[in-house]
């Protein structure tokens, strides 16, 4: 039997004990800057940022283990998916009295370039692709 390294579920288990300092740090940051609701804002941005990780390393490790069909389209379709539940997320958030959507956009790009910064860093130029493993056929 053969073993496997599922790359992203070892990428979102190595990142997600930073979820905690980074809410913190965006909370602080966005009460000092706008109050209570920017801090809300900005903490709920980055647990948006961190459930993106999750929801990404768990589709893409499901589909690791079909194919590398499979895998581009996970890929493909997970990212407009994702970008279609912020958007409405974001919509729907904006209704609310103490949501500043200035804060959670100011928390959330800068958090997601961050972690894709650090992905890169992790995965050390390896391809990405070369670190999945698919089943022969017939097995």
């Amino acid at each position: 039997m053969t073993t496997t390294v599922e790359p992203e579920r070892a990428l979102a288990r190595r990142l997600l004990p930073s979820t905690v300092p980074a809410v913190a740090v965006a909370a602080f940051v966005a009460g000092l800057l706008g109050g209570w609701g920017a801090a809300s804002s900005a903490a709920l941005a980055i647990v948006a940022v961190a459930g993106n990780l999750v929801a990404t390393a768990a589709s893409l490790t499901w589909a690791s283990r079909i194919s590398a069909a499979a895998v581009l389209m996970v890929g493909v379709g997970g990212y407009v998916l994702r970008i279609a539940i912020f958007a409405t997320a974001l919509w729907l958030l904006d209704g609310l009295a103490w949501f500043s959507p200035g804060a959670f956009v100011a928390a959330f790009v800068p958090a997601t370039i961050a972690l894709l910064a650090i992905e890169l860093k992790l995965l050390g130029g390896r391809m990405q692709p070369d670190l999945w493993y698919f089943r022969e056929a017939g097995r």
